[in-house]
């Protein structure tokens, strides 16, 4: 068994790289997710601070074009 390349390593030695690489991936990861702050819902906050906007009157207006935008 000479381990010492990837060209020459036998199959579990590769196992062991998969694996070693796929752990490490997910402690990447996971580390990764834990430490992101969490998201803001400002959604709640925004709709109580908004302004109240009622529809009033149409309103007719036209200008130098006979056009009319109601």
């Amino acid at each position: 068994m000479n381990n010492t390349s990837l060209r020459t390593a036998d199959r579990l030695t590769h196992l062991k790289i998969i694996v070693v690489a796929l752990v490490a991936t997910a402690a990447v990861v996971g580390i990764g997710i834990a430490a992101a702050p969490p998201g803001l819902d400002m959604s709640a906050q925004l709709e109580a601070r908004a302004p109240v906007l009622k529809a009033g009157n149409p309103v007719i207006w036209s200008g130098a074009e006979t056009q009319t935008v109601r």
